[in-house]
């Protein structure tokens, strides 16, 4: 359906003719000249010339103006009515992109991956199945940043996720400050269901909140954090020595993390390699289910850029027109 959004803006379209109206014009001042019989019949023919040009000219700067006027009344397509499902919960992630992440001991795919990989791969399939959900994403490392405010554009927040840079935050790990953020973005929607998932692969080492001081302030404006541990347990190495098995996630603080869970009414949970995260996200999908109203959504197309463009051509048309017009008057005047 075609539609004109400022409808109003259509009563200046006579606007030019009540300037030509009211405002007087400017008084020709007769010039004494020198006669010429033989330049009379070229004078005739001059004036009937430019006064084709000029009705040329006229009809262009109309067109050029209706079509200005048509533009500034921004016509619009609306489309067909889009039923959109609305849960009434934000959600919000708060992803590790600290430098430990960096480390290599997760399998994708049947190869070693880093463990930011496995995240991006898996929390992105999490994101988009989260239809209905308003999300956002929280990345943090030394300090703690609001990449993606709450929206309901799925699509981009996976691909920010996705671009996500490890140590642009800085290479430490500041937990608390991450629920603290995301406490001071979700308190404000009192009115919805408020979410933390929180992932990451170590234990607070810097930042300006504690993380169970952080877990009290969540708990105190309603949110629920589940805590998710990513690393795995066991790694095999080569060395000088040969081979020897370590424990890539030695510095996982899952007492803390647990902590922070049980205080704000989520869960705790660690994911060991690639299948336990996605178990991780299906779990989380039936603690918190989609239940959600539709609502109906109408899909606007601007068009004022077209009429804009058109007006813009001819107004430059105009303008070459009438140099090459005074160009020519010029050279006749000195021939």
């Amino acid at each position: 359906m075609f539609k004109l959004a400022w409808i109003w803006v259509l009563l200046v379209l006579p606007l030019p003719i009540l300037v030509n109206w009211f405002i007087p014009r400017v008084k020709e001042t007769p010039v004494s000249a020198l006669r010429v019989p033989f330049y009379a019949s070229l004078s005739r023919a001059e004036t009937a010339e430019s006064s084709k040009r000029l009705d040329w000219v006229r009809f262009l700067a109309i067109l050029a103006w209706m079509l200005l006027v048509f533009a500034a009344s921004r016509p619009q397509w609306v489309g067909e009515p889009i039923s959109i499902p609305v849960t009434g919960r934000d959600l919000l992630l708060a992803v590790d992109i600290s430098e430990s992440m960096r480390f290599q001991d997760m399998e994708l795919g049947g190869e070693l991956v880093s463990r930011v990989g496995v995240v991006k791969h898996v929390a992105g399939d999490f994101i988009r199945r989260r239809e209905g959900d308003r999300i956002g994403l929280v990345l943090f490392g030394t300090r703690a940043y609001l990449q993606t405010p709450l929206t309901f554009d799925r699509d981009t927040v996976s691909t920010l996720l996705n671009e996500a840079q490890l140590g642009i935050a800085g290479k430490r790990t500041a937990i608390g400050d991450a629920i603290g953020l995301a406490v001071k973005r979700l308190r404000e929607a009192k009115d919805s269901e408020r979410v933390v998932v929180l992932l990451t692969d170590g234990a607070n080492t810097t930042g300006e909140i504690e993380p169970l001081r952080a877990a009290d302030l969540a708990a105190r404006a309603g949110l629920t954090v589940y805590t998710i541990g990513v690393g795995a347990e066991q790694l095999t190495v080569k060395d000088f020595f040969g081979s020897r098995r370590i424990n890539p996630s030695s510095d996982l603080d899952e007492e803390t993390l647990q902590a922070i869970a049980d205080k704000t009414g989520g869960r705790y949970f660690r994911a060991r390699d690639t299948e336990a995260l996605e178990e991780i996200y299906k779990i989380l999908d039936t603690l918190e289910p989609i239940n959600s109203d539709d609502k109906t959504l109408r899909p606007v197309r601007e068009l004022f850029t077209w009429p804009l463009a058109m007006a813009l051509l001819l107004t430059g048309f105009i303008i070459v027109f009438e140099a090459r017009s005074s160009a020519s008057n010029n050279s006749l005047v000195s021939t």
